[in-house]
């Protein structure tokens, strides 16, 4: 995942086949998705907190794949591809939840945020985001663009949103991510899962 190459150029590193290689690849990848589970934790966006209301920055991620469709294309790169949501504890770093994967022609941050995340919050709890989200603000969300936001915040406000910009790099450091998506995309929300896991494991 971290180099992809070609199946026929690993499975000759490992000294085995390719098709003997792909059948070794595709359980191991997907047994470290399911580590999801205990590695990327809700309640993790609760660690160094100081009773604030806003606890996690959210945002949402785009991956290209070898698609053709308007459902998945992706303004991001103006390109075909899979979105990913991803909030991060704003004190800590930490990855503390994952949804996907959607099809950006059909479902903006906003409305993935409204699908998921926004129902698991706490009463009264709101998230940091882009002015994408502003249409659940100042209830659910704050953004620059929100006219209760605070312009004295606004150079906390930027480290925080670069904070997650970082986090989405490190994602794409991996080329299986950062390159067009070659394989069957049924398995990409296990590949993405995967590299969730182990840049978690990486910040702890």
């Amino acid at each position: 995942m971290k180099y992809y190459e070609p199946e026929l150029v690993l499975s000759a590193k490992f000294g085995a086949d390719p098709k003997t290689f792909r059948k070794q690849m595709w359980p191991f990848i997907h047994a470290l998705s399911e580590l999801e589970y205990q590695v990327i934790i809700f309640d993790n966006r609760y660690k160094g907190d100081q009773q604030h209301d806003c606890l996690l920055s959210v945002d949402g991620t785009d991956f290209r794949i070898n698609w053709t469709s308007k459902a998945f294309y992706s303004h991001k790169f103006k390109g075909c591809g899979l979105r990913y949501e991803v909030a991060l504890n704003i004190l800590t770093g930490d990855i503390c939840w994952i949804n996907g994967p959607f099809e950006p022609g059909k479902y903006n941050d906003l409305m993935i945020f409204r699908m998921g995340l926004m129902g698991e919050l706490d009463e009264g709890e709101r998230v940091e985001a882009d002015d994408g989200y502003l249409g659940e603000a100042p209830l659910h969300v704050k953004c620059p663009k929100c006219l209760t936001s605070d312009p004295a915040k606004k150079k906390l406000k930027s480290r925080v949103r670069s904070r997650h910009e970082t986090c989405n790099k490190r994602f794409k450091q991996w080329k299986i991510l950062k390159e067009v998506y070659r394989h069957n995309i049924a398995d990409h929300g296990s590949v993405f899962r995967s590299i969730a896991v182990l840049t978690q494991i990486s910040f702890q």
